[in-house]
């Protein structure tokens, strides 16, 4: 029973913290696009 017990907490730690990991290779990629489109659409600065 111990055993499954370790395999669950190992599953679902794996898990979340790929969803974190995903989450803030994706914020970042989109953070970057986002100041990319405000610089060729409004000529704003990429450090604002």
């Amino acid at each position: 029973m111990s055993d499954i017990l370790g395999w669950l907490v190992v599953i679902i730690g794996g898990g979340f913290s790929l969803i974190v990991c995903l989450y803030m290779v994706l914020s970042l990629i989109g953070m970057v696009a986002y100041k990319i489109y405000r610089k060729v659409r409004f000529h704003a600065s990429l450090y604002d």
